[in-house]
């Protein structure tokens, strides 16, 4: 094994040659579909603000959505949290059907004036699309589960122009704590090609700000960053759970699965209508912008926040990220009245703030951040993203997510336990008391 060691290189040298057409691919297929959803959300926007009574049609936009799913979905209904059960535990190829599903579900729910985002079907498009290549290169155990996470990558890079946080959360959203780097080469080639071609098809990202003023880091300004992250922290867990909440409200209450976009969407419809304003409907972008130069009313979040939660807890399809930017951004703003930091960086730290404790992804919300609003605001970014993916908890928006470790040394988690059976009581957290060496709780599962 000692003179094993310099024959490494020679290993590393066919995983490139290997990954790299394959990634190439990949990111392509990644790169086509997000590009797809972009034009598309793109139009389905502009023409519900330009007829804004289809709004009130929301309730049959979202029957019509759900009962497609009912009748030829039911195998992909899970989303995202099936692309993560795959990577964990593989059983079947994902089916190509959740490409385009996930595309006219997540168009129809922007169309008609639901509230979600883009990302979770982006994740999904290139997932899916990647782990078509498994029939024809005959991969399985290891080798399928970097396809699937390259997918991911490649989706999350090209839909939101962030190539090397699109790598990193690949590896990172599948497990709390822990990640794989054998996926790492691949992920990168896949975000990279991914963003390319949504660039080389003529789609332009969104520009929110670039190096937002940065005052010096103080210690009073240290401060101030810490309690900004707290508050996106727990404001990241009480979206995840009242999100899962109200799915499970639906599903308890309502036995047939087309009925609860229904529901929720007529709830929608008549809260916009009183409401007056379209701003907390759809992706959010134009209030996402704002929210970097002009003070917004305080309960803006609270407004996007409910609505999303409403709008994916019916079954509503979309992503959660996009209205999670809109969430933090909209926060940090309202926060700088009472923190002493400028504007445009509270912004900031909360746009990616507020994603990393949803998703517990703290790293690739960092190079996030850095990528959309320049190096210099990396340190208090990262300030933010840590300290909100500590104060979220072992909750998040993916329930399908594993630990892999514990947030905190103090408490002790069984790894491979699901967000969804963390809390329940057969999962018993063991806590280390230092004080005396004894150990509470059980690990068993």
């Amino acid at each position: 094994m000692k003179h094993f060691r310099q024959f490494e290189p020679f290993i590393a040298l066919p995983h490139l040659i290997k990954w790299l057409p394959i990634s190439f691919v990949v990111g392509i297929l990644a790169g086509t579909a997000s590009a797809a959803l972009l034009v598309s959300l793109e139009w389905a926007t502009d023409w519900r603000e330009s007829h804004r009574w289809i709004i009130a049609l929301l309730p049959l936009g979202g029957l019509l959505s759900g009962w497609i799913y009912h009748q030829f979905g039911q195998t992909v209904e899970a989303g995202n949290n099936l692309l993560l059960e795959e990577i964990h535990n593989p059983k079947s190829i994902i089916p190509f059907r959740m490409a385009p599903l996930v595309l006219l579900g997540t168009d129809l729910t922007h169309l008609f004036g639901g509230s979600a985002g883009r990302e979770g079907t982006a994740l999904q498009m290139g997932a899916s699309l990647a782990d078509q290549l498994t029939k024809i290169l005959r991969f399985k155990g290891a080798n399928r589960r970097i396809l699937l996470t390259a997918g991911i990558s490649g989706g999350f890079a090209s839909v939101f122009g962030t190539p090397l946080a699109g790598t990193v959360f690949g590896l990172e959203v599948l497990a709390i704590g822990k990640i794989n780097y054998d996926a790492l080469f691949p992920s990168l080639i896949a975000a990279i090609v991914g963003n390319q071609v949504t660039l080389l098809l003529g789609l332009h990202h969104i520009a929110y700000l670039h190096s937002p003023s940065i005052p010096p880091l103080t210690i009073l300004a240290l401060i101030y960053a810490i309690i900004a992250g707290a508050i996106f922290g727990i404001v990241a867990r009480f979206f995840a759970q009242i999100t899962h909440k109200i799915s499970h409200l639906f599903k308890t209450k309502i036995s047939y699965p087309p009925m609860h976009p229904l529901m929720g969407g007529a709830l929608i419809a008549i809260i916009v209508g009183l409401s007056g304003t379209t701003k907390y409907i759809g992706l959010g972008i134009p209030t996402i912008v704002d929210s970097f130069s002009t003070q917004l009313p305080p309960w803006d979040f609270a407004a996007k926040l409910g609505l999303t939660a409403l709008t994916l807890g019916a079954g509503f399809k979309g992503g959660e990220v996009t209205p999670l930017f809109f969430i933090g951004a909209t926060l940090g703003n309202t926060l700088s009245l009472l923190l002493a930091l400028p504007v445009p960086l509270l912004a900031g730290m909360g746009f990616v703030g507020v994603f990393a404790g949803a998703a517990n992804t703290p790293l690739a919300s960092i190079l996030m951040g850095i990528e959309l609003f320049g190096l210099e605001s990396g340190l208090f970014i990262a300030i933010s993203c840590v300290v909100s993916y500590l104060f979220s908890g072992h909750s998040g928006i993916y329930t399908s997510q594993r630990i892999g470790l514990s947030k905190y040394s103090a408490l002790y988690l069984e790894e491979g336990v699901t967000l969804a059976n963390y809390g329940r009581e057969k999962v018993k957290p063991k806590i280390d008391l230092p004080d005396d060496g004894k150990e509470r709780g059980s690990k068993s599962i």
